[in-house]
């Protein structure tokens, strides 16, 4: 991709993107950067292109192809140009978007949009291949949080849905796993006992480590694998290098995301938040505003997110978010 070509800004970027042919080629560049086009279906570059439809037409699979498919948008009817300017959006604004808002200014009802966004969010979610955090400055910071709504916010019946006790009961407990200079990763974790924290720990940190937590009694026995070291909140919140600030400054902007553009967040998608909160916080320091759009635009390809994966209906594992949708599926 031309660097000196590529949109700097939002605005930058709506214009560039309102042309449909430039757009459509700075996708097709993305998703194939050696130039070399191939069936999505059948990895053979044998096709035509149909200009006028601006689709493909393999010889072997004898199926007629579009740049969306066996991407994130495949099977949206939603053009280019407003996946652009979404993917801009929520990758660049600190604080997230909102569905509403979203939906409001690209022309959407708000169900294609919160829709939309859940399915970029997916694109945001960071592949760790096996790496493990620890070889880089070698300082790692651990800390877990809990997200839920403040009852005194809440409606009385949807006070009466959520709340059904006292202190963390119906929050959802997320942890994170800091490398100083380096990146974070976080996850949704069903509780807060010893093996859930450890097992985090020791999946993602490098054995030897530099090990920074606060005082929960989960984190004890980790000194035998890290360089483990603790600071007492209820004492002090910095001891020298021993401190959490690093992670405590992250659950802060989520939070701040959380409570102030989405307002409600149910616990079944809480891990899609987590990940693009992290995506913004992983970038914010090497890259500028293009960077990390044109980045999440080339994670698009080879995944899938459909309507009833996304709300659970059909099944009875999952359970649906309330987000003012239909109760019929939304033809995509």
């Amino acid at each position: 991709m031309d660097a000196t070509k590529s949109p700097k800004t939002l605005q930058a970027a709506i214009v560039y993107f309102s042309d449909p042919d430039r757009c459509f080629a700075y996708a097709t560049k993305l998703r194939w950067p050696d130039g070399k086009v191939t069936c999505p279906r059948c990895n053979t570059a044998k096709h035509s292109f149909i200009k006028t439809r601006r689709i493909w037409f393999c010889y072997t699979c004898k199926k007629q192809f579009t740049l969306k498919v066996g991407t994130i948008m495949e099977d949206s009817p939603i053009t280019l140009d407003k996946w652009m300017t979404a993917f801009w959006m929520l990758c660049n604004c600190k604080n997230g978007i909102s569905s509403y808002e979203l939906g409001k200014a690209l022309g959407l009802h708000q169900e294609s949009a919160w829709f939309m966004l859940q399915r970029i969010r997916k694109v945001m979610q960071d592949d760790f291949f096996g790496s493990k955090l620890g070889g880089g400055s070698g300082e790692i910071e651990v800390d877990e949080s809990f997200i839920g709504g403040k009852a005194r916010n809440m409606h009385v019946s949807e006070r009466k849905r959520r709340i059904t006790g006292t202190g963390t009961k119906d929050k959802t407990a997320v942890m994170g796993i800091l490398e100083r200079g380096g990146k974070i990763r976080t996850t949704v974790v069903p509780n807060r006992k010893k093996a859930a924290l450890q097992g985090e720990v020791r999946k993602h940190v490098t054995a030897g480590a530099a090990l920074y937590s606060d005082a929960l009694l989960s984190y004890e026995g980790l000194a035998t694998d890290y360089a483990h070291q603790v600071v007492d909140h209820a004492v002090q919140y910095v001891d020298g290098r021993v401190h959490t600030n690093g992670l405590e400054n992250f659950w802060s902007l989520l939070k701040r995301g959380i409570s102030g553009t989405y307002v409600s967040v149910e616990p079944f998608h809480l891990h899609r938040y987590l990940d693009e909160q992290t995506f913004r916080y992983n970038t914010r320091k090497d890259m500028n505003d293009s960077q990390r759009f044109e980045l999440a635009m080339s994670q698009v390809f080879g995944k899938r997110l459909t309507y009833v994966e996304l709300t659970g209906k059909g099944t009875d594992s999952l359970h649906h978010e309330t987000t003012g949708a239909r109760e019929t599926p939304i033809p995509f």
